[in-house]
């Protein structure tokens, strides 16, 4: 499971005298711990209670919470020199290091564990993003595959990690397991950045396994330079093999003998590729620079 932050009542639990040291002491080794003290017979501790527990429920983890009963439990309150409940004193590497006393509001318990806890860390399922997105650009892509699916796992509508995987899926040829993913998608995402790419990246993908064999796209182009159609194809069919750079000059080389070809294909077509490999893809990059050069020229 990502998603592992501490449930309630993994967070909160009653303290003794004789469980002090590991419950507090040793626990606050690892993460601050409050001291939640009070009495049955107090009113205010009965308004904090549930305030408290609340918001460090909330915590996803950052503090955690115990509750000792002064009535059963006086010692501790007395060594601590607590004259008045509630009280919550936070320990933090074996020490009392914060406190405060009283039926607080909630946005000053909250503003309390923040100060206390200082910034939150990433969350369980942004660690596994990135750590996804930094296997991806190491080429593990396996492992990478793993983490995206461990994500959708535990929120099956996450659209960044949809993307991604789909993305991987794509590149090792399985278009249609790609388009399955893709679909998982909420229709309220369907104009993420991510899945519009994907989307057009599949697109190109299917249209490139219908060209079958390239070579007599070549033969076409040299015997009629102009026979725009073969080097339209060959575009199409070269992306399907990853040769980006390679695509970009055929289409490139239609803009350069005539931008009206069937009503401006090749620049159309041209944007496709861009939006499909990623604004900066280095043949992106690379590719609107050319078109400016024709644009502007």
């Amino acid at each position: 499971m990502l998603n592992d932050a501490p449930m309630p009542g993994e967070t909160i639990k009653d303290v003794t005298t004789a469980s002090f040291r590991q419950d507090v002491i040793a626990e606050s080794m690892q993460q601050p711990v409050l001291v939640d003290f009070w009495a049955p017979w107090c009113g205010p501790c009965k308004q904090l209670a549930p305030v408290l527990e609340k918001v460090v429920a909330g915590s996803a983890g950052q503090v955690k919470l115990v509750k000792m009963n002064i009535d059963e439990h006086p010692s501790i309150a007395g060594q601590l020199g607590i004259q008045s409940i509630p009280a919550v004193i936070a320990f933090d590497k074996g020490q009392p290091v914060d406190g405060f006393m009283g039926a607080v509001p909630e946005a000053q318990i909250k503003e309390f564990i923040a100060r206390l806890a200082g910034p939150a860390g990433p969350t369980p399922i942004e660690a596994a993003m990135s750590e996804a997105e930094a296997l991806l650009g190491t080429g593990d892509v396996a492992q990478a595959a793993q983490l995206y699916a461990a994500v959708l796992s535990e929120e099956p509508e996450n659209v960044d990690a949809i993307a991604a995987l789909a993305k991987i899926q794509l590149d090792l040829g399985d278009i249609e397991n790609a388009k399955q993913l893709v679909a998982m998608a909420p229709a309220d995402k369907a104009s993420h950045a991510g899945l519009a790419s994907v989307r057009a990246a599949i697109e190109l993908a299917e249209q490139a396994a219908a060209l079958g064999d390239l070579g007599a796209f070549q033969t076409r182009i040299e015997a009629d330079p102009n026979d725009f159609q073969a080097r339209f194809d060959l575009a199409l069919g070269l992306n399907g093999r990853n040769m980006r750079d390679e695509a970009v000059d055929q289409l490139i080389e239609i803009e350069r003998r005539d931008r009206t070809w069937n009503e401006g294909a090749a620049r159309k077509q041209l944007l496709t590729f861009f939006e499909a490999w990623g604004l900066m893809d280095k043949a992106s990059i690379r590719g609107r620079r050319r078109l400016s050069t024709l644009v502007f020229a």
